[in-house]
Order: C-alpha cells, then structure tokens, then sequence
C-alpha cells in the first residue's frame, strides 16, 4: 500500500468525520459503528456498537509498550478484552498503523512499515455494498446489504481468550477448524499460552480444558441429550440459557444470557476456565464458576520444576535449587513458564573442574509429577533406585515406595505439596485425583552447591546408634509389656461382645448398653425435634454423644436414613457413627462426640464437611437442616456436622431435586418454601444463615413473630448485608470479642454468608467454593443484598415467618430460631 493511497485512506476518514458532525441528524445511517471500504482506524480512532456495549480499537495492556486490535466492554471501567485480532503481531505505534477494510472484502490491520500482521482472510465479489460492523453481543462481522444475515466473516468464529455469550465453541464441519479460546501468556501479553478450551480433540461430544494442545486435564463429560454428563447444571434453566447443537455444518456449544446480566468466560493464564459475573453494585468482576475448582488441579500450573501449594501466596513455587525461567510472568500470577536449574549438573559439565558429584534432595510428603517410568522387579531398594538415576545422566529424580522404583528423565512437571489427611493436596482431605501419579517423597537431583546442608540434628544422628538402639528396644519392651497388661485388665472388664467388634464398623449396642454408658441418660447436650442428645461414655473411654429417638416423628423410616447415611461417609468434619440401637420403639444413635474452639475453625471445618458431602460422595448428599445445633465440637474446636435424620440423596446425573420441604425455619432457602425443585444449595443458604450467627454471637432474630418493634433494626442477616455492602464489618462481631479478630477472615466470612442468602441458587457459591474463599485462594466481591430480605423487613408477617410446621418437625425446632444462641464458651 503506497503512501498516497493512505493518504487518501486517513483523508476520507477525517472528510467523513467532519461530515457525519455537521450532519449526524441527516446521516445516521453513518454510525460510528462501522468501517467501509476504503476507510480507515488509527490512533484513539474507535468503533463503538450501536447500543453501546462494546468498542472496538487500539490497546496497551498492562504495562506493555505493544499495541493490539482488541474489543472491550465500554461502559466497565477495567476495560477488559474480550478478543484480539494480532494476538501473535503486536505493533509499535498505533499512530502509523491502520486497520482498514480492503476493496476486495479483506479487513487488514497494516504496521508502521505497512506490512500486514494481521488479516481477515475474507473476499466478496460486491464490495460496494460491503461494510464492517461491531455488533452489540460484541461480534465484529463483515457483511453486504444482501447477505446481513449471514456474514462473510465474524470474529465469533475466530475467538481469541474469551466465549462471549451467543458465541460459540466447537467445530466447523464443512472447513475442519476448531473454534476453540486459549490463554493469554500473561497478564500483559495477549500471546496465547499454554491453556486451551474447546471440543474434544477426538470429535466426541465433549468439550475438555487442554494444557499444550494435547494433554485434557478437565472434561465436561458426554453430551446426554440434555447436558454434559460431568457438568450436570448446564441442564437448568437460569439466567445462562445453555445449549448443544449438531448438525451438517457445524458441533458446537453456545449459550444465552438473561438481558440484565453482564457476563463472559475466560480462559485464564493460570489455566482455569471462569465464567465472569459483573456486579454493578461493587463495580467488579465476580468469579462466578470456574474449573477446576482447585488451582493447583491445573495440569502444570506452576510449570516444568515447579511445585503448586494450595496454602501458600503465591500457591507456586520453584523446587529447591532452581528459579523461575520468567520472572516477570511469575510476578504477573502466571506460572506455567516454569523454573531452570541455578547450577548446571556436573553430569551434563563435561569440561567442569568440580570433584563434587550431584546429589539428590528430599521432597517429602509431595504428589508425584506426572509420566514416571516404573522399573519393576529390577530394582528392590531405595539405594539401588538411586544408583539407578545416578547412572543415566539424563535421570532428573526419583522415589520409592512400597517396592517400587520410579525414574524421571527431563523436566518435572504437575507435583504438589501435600499435608496431613490431604493426600491431593487440594485442601479437602478426600485425597482423589484423576491426575494423580503417586504421592510419596521425591528425590530430586542437584547440583552439590544447591544442596542445602543438612541439619545438625541429621549430622549427628548416627552417632551412638548401637546405644541408643539398645536403650529404645529396652524401653520398648517394657512399655509393651505395660500396654499388653493395661489391655488385658481392661477387656477384662469390658462387654465381651464390645471387645469383639471390627474398628471401623457399626456397633449394634442394646439399650441397657446405651443406658448404663450416659449413667441413665443423665447428661444432656441438647435437645432437638427429634429428640435429646446425652453424652456417654464407651468402655474404652472414648466420649460418645448418644441421640435418643423420642415420640413417633422419626419413624423406622427416618432412622434408617440417618444410619445409613452416617455409615456410608468418612469425614475430618463429619460426625462418625460409631453404633446403633433399635430395640422396638428404642432407637438411638452413638456418633462419637466432640466438644468446642475459634469460630473461624468452626466455619472453615463446617465448609469443609459440606463439601465433601456435595462433591466428594458417590452420591450428592443434602443434609436439609444445617444449623448450629446440628454442629458438634470436640475438645480443640474441630467441628462435626451431625444430624442427617433429613438428609436427601441426590445421583450425580440430577441437577435438581424434587422433594418434601424440611428443615429448620430461619434457616430455609427460598425454593423451599416456593415448593421448587432443590440442590444442594439448600445447604450453602442454610450455611450463610447460620454464619450470620456464628458472627454475631446470637441468634438472627430475637423478636417473635407478633413483635411491633421495628424488624430492620433485629433482623440481623439484612442488617449484616448492608453493612457488608458498605463494607462496616467490623459492627456485625460478636461484643463479646472486643474487636479481637483476624479482619482479613471476618472480611471473607461476611461475604461468604451474603453471598451463600442470594435468592437465586445459581448466584450462591458451591461450598467447594465457599471453601476456597475461607481460605483465601478465591478472590470474592462484594455480593447485593438479597431481595427477599428487604421483602421479608417491608412485610414482617410475610409467608416466611407464617409458613405451616413440616410434618417432619416438632413446634420446638420450629420456634428454635428465636432463642439466645449459647455461645459463651466460644471467646
């Protein structure tokens, strides 16, 4: 293009500007949001839709002195990307480049030399009546006045990070191309990383998470018919309307928005995929879903020889003796650029003067990276596998366990640290993990200036060993010798039938059994709708809470829910069912008990709990009555979740329930009592109703149902949400504290509990989520305040409050919401 003819472009362009401000009344038609043959954008020069929504122009992100074509949202203030024409060809200066709309139907973007970087791709045989026109969903389109309807060219097909809503991801039959959206590298280069969603590479019904075009490390699962069988909410239908479509031409998934939401999924450069929420109210963006849920589920998030702590900020580091490769990227929080050597191995110096050998470090207690090479049957000790590594140069680590020796050879990729009860590392104690290569201690090699020096303790650990050898075996024999005999006395006196039974199974105890250990059920924890909660005592000692079964509401049927639902489920912050008795009309329950500690403990224990039964079960299981009397705590603190006398049992392949309402008034869920199918977010509401309490150090509401005093003022959980919005937390704790309180954690547990009320269950968080935002890995916004509150302080004799007792529960329970919350011990 020679310089006359851009000349001539810019001249028109300018002529055009001047002409549509002394005419826009007359001239329409000309809307900013356009480019017609021979026109052109330059420098601060922008597209703008015609609603507008979206702007199209020249950007610098971050930092950065590169410029792209992008598109972004108009009226939110961070200007965020939804799509980059040069993603791969940045410019220098937008002042000389051009993006211009050839003659021929190609839309060109030309540098400061005016040589293409980027173009469309796109020719018509009528370019007369051709023009390019950003739409409001954010598409920019090519098309003619005779063919509107079906463009020639759309950015839609070609998306860059992002799916916008009504676009598409999937597969052009007709033309073999995937549309598929890829991170940006980092925060402040848009060139596409490592992270990829779209359809299965294999053509299957399926759309997967990718980590460098080839490795899935997240699926949807099969499309059913009706929703993916691994994404089972992708079936309901909320405010993000979801679909799949088949056809001659094209496979692809897309979905639709309710019109007052602002929304689009991203493609993350940590290698998450989130769908983002805007919030008008805290003016940011909400993480609104994302996966996979934890971080460092993220094949190689933290890159070759890098290692992904969930409880550390940031959760990547390098392994000992190496750094980051970029450390510009890992300060941008993306990691998957990885780490490198500080010291070359002597094993691969050839011309090195060192007599030092390499050497290998201990990483304990770590998930395995990824693709070892198992050497069986060859290899019987952990000195042979070492020597075995040593030998081969090109051996980066080893480990065995359990027999078993593992080699690695080249870079390391995907281990995490894991801790006590947590053998993933994700936090949640299930210890599953589709990716897993083996848990266990790695040894890595180094160089010998990298190894870090041993501890004295180590240095000097085999001196005196014969003694010190000889003096443990003594004191172990005695010590044995006192146990057996302790023992023998002691199931001496036991009930022979208690000694017999398995660890870990259920005891069938009879009712004298139940009543002789809580000295005639004497003790009493509590009471509930179903009975009295006494403290007992086994033979062995260990402290049982025993639920006695009282009147006729839980009946056989009942009963039976609770033990088998108790016995199926092994949890850290589970009740553990410990033994049964139903003689005739006598049924009680023995879950071991656990006294009280701080509250922050309690709710994180308590989120925990939940989740593992929402998410980690075989079945989703809903408990339906969360509440502070249906939360146990031992003697440090550590909370049980109990009472499962309602728990509904929900297959994996059902997003929504239909069932009879229960539960605890105060602590119901809007779809509750609109008699609506539920989810498991019957339990996030229940649980953000009860932290409210647990802030606060009382009960929700103290006033009964015919008070005339004003509901604004005591209805606590509006109260609370208000002042989260104005971000005054600091009122809503609990007086009796005297404001000593971690303000970073009472900051995440409010708007945890505001955002877990929403009326709408798609806005709540899962309690994986909630999980995540107690513990400081999920960012989270500040949430609105839910509607039905306000409804519920206009009309204070609302359904809410005058709803009819669930056959399921006795008066008691049901009024239970306005007695004084017995926290005192908890300071």
């Amino acid at each position: 293009m020679d310089d006359d003819h851009v000349t001539r472009c810019c001249f028109l362009l300018i002529n055009a500007f001047i002409f549509l401000t002394l005419n826009s009344s007359i001239h329409s038609s000309l809307a900013a949001d356009t480019i017609s043959p021979g026109q052109c954008l330059s420098g601060n020069q922008t597209l703008v839709s015609k609603g507008g929504s979206f702007e199209l122009g020249f950007f610098s992100p971050g930092n950065s002195h590169k410029y792209y074509i992008g598109i972004w949202f108009k009226n939110i203030p961070s200007k965020d990307i939804i799509w980059i024409a040069n993603r791969q060809a940045p410019i220098l200066n937008p002042s000389t480049s051009l993006l211009k709309l050839s003659n021929n139907g190609n839309l060109v973007l030309l540098n400061e030399t005016r040589s293409s970087v980027w173009s469309s791709n796109s020719t018509s045989s009528t370019s007369n009546s051709m023009f390019a026109v950003l739409l409001d969903t954010g598409n920019l389109v090519i098309v003619n006045t005779s063919t509107y309807t079906k463009p020639l060219w759309q950015s839609f097909d070609h998306p860059s990070h992002t799916w916008m809503p009504g676009g598409w991801l999937g597969l052009n039959k007709l033309t073999g191309e995937f549309q598929s959206i890829t991170s940006w590298r980092n925060s402040e280069d848009p060139s596409p990383g490592l992270y990829t969603e779209g359809i299965h590479p294999d053509g299957s019904n399926q759309f997967v998470l990718l980590y460098n075009g080839s490795l899935v490390y997240w699926s949807t699962g099969l499309w059913n018919g009706q929703f993916f069988s691994g994404v089972p909410g992708t079936k309901e239908k909320s405010a993000f309307n979801f679909s799949f479509v088949d056809n001659k031409e094209r496979k692809y998934a897309t979905y639709t928005l309710d019109p007052n939401v602002i929304s689009y999924t991203l493609m993350d450069p940590s290698g998450q995929v989130k769908q983002m929420l805007w919030m008008n109210t805290s003016q940011r963006w909400f993480p609104f879903y994302n996966q996979p849920v934890a971080l460092c589920n993220v094949y190689s998030v933290c890159g070759a020889f890098g290692v992904c702590d969930h409880k550390s900020s940031p959760i990547c580091s390098c392994y000992v003796g190496f750094k980051p490769v970029f450390t510009k990227d890992w300060k941008l929080g993306a990691w998957s650029s990885g780490c490198t050597r500080k010291t070359i191995l002597q094993c691969d110096n050839k011309s090195a003067s060192s007599t030092h050998e390499d050497g290998f470090f201990e990483m304990k207690m770590v998930r395995l990276p990824s693709n070892p090479v198992k050497l069986r049957n060859a290899v019987q000790s952990n000195t042979q596998c070492e020597q075995v590594c040593r030998r081969n140069c090109s051996c980066t680590a080893y480990t065995f366990d359990d027999g078993q020796c593992s080699i690695w050879s080249g870079d390391l990729h995907n281990a995490k640290q894991l801790y006590d009860g947590d053998s993933d590392g994700d936090g949640d104690g299930n210890g599953e993990d589709k990716d897993n290569a083996g848990n266990g201690t790695l040894h890595i090699r180094l160089a010998a200036s990298d190894i870090p020096p041993p501890t004295p303790s180590s240095t000097n650990r085999h001196l005196g060993a014969s003694v010190i050898f000889s003096v443990v075996a003594g004191t172990l024999v005695i010590i044995f010798l006192v146990f057996m005999g302790l023992t023998w006395v002691r199931k001496s006196r036991r009930n022979s039938r208690l000694a017999k039974h398995a660890e870990g199974s259920l005891i069938s105890f009879t009712y004298a059994d139940l009543r002789r250990m809580t000295k005639n059920f004497s003790d009493v924890l509590g009471r509930g709708g179903f009975g009295s909660v006494f403290r007992g005592k086994l033979p062995d000692s260990t402290v049982i809470a025993v639920k006695k079964l009282e009147g006729l509401r839980q009946g056989e049927k009942q009963f039976r829910t609770e033990v088998s639902t108790l016995g199926s489920i092994q949890h850290v912050n589970l009740v553990h069912l410990h033994g049964f008795c139903c003689e005739g009309n006598k049924r009680l329950l023995a879950p071991r008990f656990w006294s009280g500690k701080v509250r922050f403990k309690i709710i994180l224990g308590v989120a925990k709990g939940l989740a593992y039964l929402h998410e980690k079960c075989r079945e989703c299981i809903i408990h339906c009555d969360i509440k502070p009397e249906n939360i146990l705590l031992d003697e440090e603190f550590s909370p049980k979740v109990a009472d499962f006398g309602m728990a509904k049992l929900m297959g994996r392949d059902f997003s929504k329930v239909l069932t009879t309402m229960r539960g605890t008034i105060g602590y119901l869920a809007p779809e509750w009592i609109s008699g609506l199918p539920i989810t498991a977010k019957v339990d996030v509401y229940s649980f953000g109703m009860m932290l409210f309490e647990l802030i606060s150090g009382e009960r929700n509401s103290k006033v009964s149902i015919n008070s005339e005093d004003d509901g604004e003022e005591n209805f606590f959980p509006f109260r609370a949400a208000n002042l989260v919005a104005a971000g005054d937390i600091i009122e809503l704790l609990d007086k009796r504290l005297q404001g000593e309180v971690d303000l970073e954690e009472l900051k995440r547990v409010c708007k945890v509990a505001c955002w877990c009320i929403q009326d709408s269950d798609a806005l709540r968080p899962t309690m994986g989520q909630v999980v995540q935002i107690l513990e400081g890995v999920l960012d989270v916004n500040t949430p609105p305040v839910p509607r039905s509150l306000q409804n519920l302080i206009n009309s204070p004799n609302s359904v809410y409050y005058s709803l009819p007792l669930d056959a399921e529960k006795d008066t008691e329970d049901q009024t239970s919401l306005f007695y004084s919350l017995p926290l005192t011990e908890i300071n």
